[in-house]
């Protein structure tokens, strides 16, 4: 009897671990041998921990699973309370284009050889028998966009370090994944290490770099322990070491951790700090590309970037290419959360409405009460509300509505929100989060929270000023944190005024 319970961390907050120790120890009990399997979520958060059974019908899921439903397992399945039916029929997960995470939630994360069965590695292959610019041409072709908020397109990053002259290049993988409502690094790493490995082996094909590093924050230590062991395994395996698979270069992996400050979210500031150096924001130009880590030419790119390569080269650019619209190819992974009845992880290809996101996919509020605001992008994000839900998911569609799609995290707000007070957490963020290296960040932040006070308290006047100050900072900052920290606050200005009034109201 093979039982699949997940390691993913939202599943073992919930209670997993006590399952897989329960499951085992009923069937040492009743004297089954049993076979439990650790692997990534589904991302069916709401149903967590989710269960999974081997029938010959195929995976049966149970769910969410609490330590009085274990004796169930070991008896009729059809006939047990959480029975929810075979896993890939479930309505919400067969529904996806999953692409980049086809395996999670399938195989056993440390099993290489699971990892071949699914597909993996078929991408490496193919490209160990590509020259470096037919690799990068492939990528380019692909469409394939920076999935860590930027969305600059990653063939033309790889290009530029490809091209450059230097004794040594280098491939960082940005998995400091710090925005709220963003959880998709972390399952990959959890749930298929491999693919991210590969991609980042095929990223060092391409560019000539023989050396990466995956910067993990430390607030993921199972992720950490997964991808350590990941990189011992392909080290013995030979997917890293001297010679790739025994047919390219040298290339080689180390799992770096951080220190938990936001800003390393920042591909400069991350560099920084992997460098030992305190984590603040460079100045760019040099760029990365070409002045990177230790002054070398370097590949910054975020999990789910790197982790999406390997299909890419296992179909094709055409096929990956085929999904999405305008300038945003391939798939998204959402990150649905917040006041949802439906949390969780759901990729499916761009295009999408942001209406039928919220409506359809996360079922609506968890409250039952009518959805007010959207934030996409994380805590810097614009908040949206119903009359923009019909807003396609991409990146110029969100970008001409004054908004943007950062990493992909969605969080839902009832109509019991106070977007002011909205306003005045992402403004209190920035001020609690700047690196403190450019003047728009470090003080525009504070005198924006007080700003904010001033207006909670009735001072419409100061409205203006904070707008003003909006400008400033979305002009004068070094990254992301300064330049888009008044997304949120002006979004929150612009749509929902009556909340700004209301203070004024209630102050009077």
């Amino acid at each position: 009897m093979k039982i699949y319970v997940p390691l993913d961390s939202a599943a073992v907050a919930l209670g997993a671990d006590e399952v897989a120790a329960t499951i085992e120890a009923k069937a040492t009990e009743m004297g089954l041998p049993v076979e439990i399997v650790r692997n990534g979520s589904r991302g069916m958060v709401w149903l967590e921990p989710l269960i999974e059974v081997e029938t010959p019908k195929g995976r049966m899921a149970f769910g969410p699973m609490d330590l009085a439903d274990v004796s169930g397992l070991f008896g009729d399945l059809a006939a047990h309370p959480k029975a929810l039916g075979l896993t890939n029929d479930l309505p919400w997960l067969a529904a996806q284009t999953r692409l980049t995470f086809a395996r999670v939630g399938i195989i056993d994360p440390l099993s290489l050889a699971d990892y071949r069965a699914n597909g993996g590695l078929s991408g490496l292959e193919r490209a160990l028998n590509m020259d470096a610019a037919s690799i990068v041409a492939e990528v380019t072709n692909s469409g394939l966009r920076g999935r860590g908020g930027a969305g600059f397109p990653t063939g033309i990053k790889w290009k530029t370090v490809s091209e450059a002259k230097a004794d040594r290049k280098y491939i960082v993988c940005n998995a400091d994944e710090g925005d709220s409502a963003t959880f998709a690094d972390r399952m990959l790493m959890e749930g298929d290490p491999f693919t991210l490995i590969e991609g980042m082996v095929i990223a060092g094909l391409a560019t000539g770099a023989t050396k990466g590093f995956v910067y993990i924050r430390s607030e993921y230590p199972i992720a950490i322990d997964v991808m350590q062991q990941a990189v011992e395994i392909g080290r013995a395996e030979g997917v890293l070491g001297a010679s790739v698979l025994g047919k390219g270069p040298a290339f080689d992996l180390e799992i770096r951790v951080g220190a938990g400050a936001y800003v390393c979210g920042e591909e400069t500031s991350l560099l920084n700090s992997l460098e030992g150096k305190r984590g603040v924001v460079r100045a760019k130009p040099p760029l990365p590309a070409l002045e990177g880590f230790l002054g070398k030419p370097t590949v910054v790119n975020n999990v789910i970037s790197l982790a999406s390569i390997p299909v890419i080269f296992e179909k094709g650019a055409e096929f990956y290419k085929a999904f999405g619209l305008g300038r945003s190819r391939g798939t998204i992974p959402l990150q649905i959360a917040g006041n949802v009845k439906q949390g969780g992880l759901y990729e499916i290809a761009f295009g999408t409405t942001l209406g039928e996101i919220v409506d359809k996919i996360a079922g609506g509020t968890a409250s039952g009460r009518p959805v007010k605001a959207v934030q996409v992008g994380g805590p810097l994000g614009a908040y949206f509300p119903r009359a923009l839900f019909d807003t396609p998911f991409g990146y110029e569609e969100f970008a001409g509505k004054d908004g943007l799609i950062g990493h992909a995290g969605l969080t839902v707000f009832d109509d019991s929100a106070d977007m002011l007070a909205q306003a005045r957490f992402a403004m209190e963020f920035c001020a609690i989060e700047s690196c403190g290296k450019c003047t728009p960040c470090r003080i525009g932040a504070v005198r924006g929270v007080e700003t904010i006070d001033r207006i909670a308290k009735g001072d419409s006047a100061a409205i203006p000023l904070l707008t003003d100050l909006c400008s400033t900072m979305k002009s004068g900052s070094l990254c992301a944190l300064g330049g888009f920290t008044p997304y949120p606050v002006l979004s929150a200005l612009s749509h929902f005024p009556n909340d700004f009034a209301r203070a004024k109201e209630a102050a009077e």
